[in-house]
């Protein structure tokens, strides 16, 4: 066994999800996802596809008609981006992994924004990088960027930044010119970006395009940058596993070879549903970010009205992060709100160190009233510790 997987850290959000999946006593909202199924036209489509007999391989970069389609809706987003860009993958998981196995070596130095989504940073763990984490600061319930430290720690021995905006948990989402700055940056350095967009369309801050700034908008189709997707958030499509890549061309054939040496291909009758999504998706994501939009207004002013409470409305994704005061071990809190609360709660140090104290709530909920339910939860084991 590589002493890397061995020294890998169980996540901390199952560990609080097993404590009380199965109790119908507990509302659960540890998890990135909505409670709300994928849109019936999307589950007809997989459904058609296998009673058409589509049960074998396809390619490994995904269906040619799919790798399209991804292209013309990434294109109407931040301009033209053609399919000898695009790779789809077996979730956008398996996105991230593929392209940090595709970018670095045993012993690369690795920089990476935090707090994160654990995955980010036990990627590059896992090939045996080094791993140098600039974290964001809390003022108030609000995180923020030192760009100018992100940019000293970005050196030409740096071979990859790794940085996911909107941010889980955070809800903190880069600005366009702090993408300019970091693409010119690391143009210089020769440092490869690895941008985690995934929630760029659960975006609720003024926009002209619809969703949050993308390096896309900023780089050329050549630059060192791989951008990582997936149909899971924003076409409700969790459960499916599909993602994709989006780099510079002379990269997409080399991609192939590793995507078969990972998964082979994703399965044929997930991608007609994502083609499904694709060619009626002003029918499910411009619903779904105005439904969350519902939710965060629902949840952050009545966590801003406790007390005990440091948050800010997040800009983007799917979480209030917030900060409980007198509450130093994020972990035990959680377990706790489990066990004692009947409210399932992510533990902020399974983002960052930094985030300690700090909990995940996931607001996607079907019915806002969950969430009104959940505070009062909350509010009630406050009052009694």
């Amino acid at each position: 066994m590589r002493k890397a997987i061995e020294d890998l850290a169980e996540s901390q959000i199952r560990e609080v999800a097993n404590a009380g999946i199965g109790r119908d006593d507990v509302l659960p909202f540890w998890f990135g996802e909505s409670d709300e199924v994928t849109p019936d036209f999307i589950r007809q489509a997989a459904i058609e596809s296998l009673q058409r007999g589509e049960t074998f391989y396809a390619h490994n970069l995904g269906l040619p008609e799919l790798r399209d389609a991804i292209a013309r809706y990434m294109a109407a987003l931040h301009g033209p981006i053609e399919a000898d860009r695009i790779a789809v993958t077996s979730g956008g998981v398996n996105a991230l992994m593929l392209a940090v196995q595709c970018l670095v070596d045993p012993g690369d130095d690795v920089v990476a924004v935090t707090p994160v989504w654990p995955n980010l940073t036990a990627q590059p763990a896992i090939m045996g990088a080094r791993l140098r984490c600039v974290p964001l600061r809390p003022l108030g319930g609000q995180w923020t960027l030192d760009l100018q430290a992100l940019l000293a720690a970005i050196t030409p021995a740096t071979r990859l930044l790794i940085v996911n905006a909107p941010n889980n948990p955070t809800g903190w989402t880069l600005r366009a010119e702090e993408q300019a700055a970091l693409l010119a940056h690391c143009r210089r350095t020769g440092t490869w970006i690895l941008a985690d967009e995934v929630y760029e369309r659960l975006y609720y801050a003024p926009s002209a395009h619809a969703c949050a700034p993308s390096f896309l908008d900023q780089a050329q189709p050549d630059d060192r940058l791989v951008v990582v997707h997936s149909f899971s958030k924003s076409f409700l499509m969790t459960g499916w596993r599909l993602g994709w890549l989006v780099m510079p061309a002379a990269m997409t054939p080399h991609m192939g070879k590793l995507i078969e040496f990972n998964t082979s291909c994703a399965s044929v009758f997930t991608q007609r549903a994502a083609l499904a999504a694709l060619a009626r998706q002003s029918e499910v994501t411009p619903r779904v970010v105005a439904h969350l939009r519902q939710c965060r207004d629902t949840l952050a002013p009545l966590l801003e009205a406790m007390p005990q409470v440091a948050v800010s409305a997040a800009h983007g994704g799917m979480y209030a992060f917030f900060r409980l005061q007198g509450s130093d071990d994020s972990l035990a809190v959680a377990k706790r709100l489990v066990r004692e609360a009947g409210l399932g709660l992510a533990p902020g140090s399974a983002f960052a160190p930094q985030a300690q104290g700090w909990l995940r709530w996931c607001f996607a909920s079907r019915d806002p009233a969950r969430l009104v339910l959940g505070v009062e939860r909350l509010q009630a084991w406050l009052d009694r510790n």
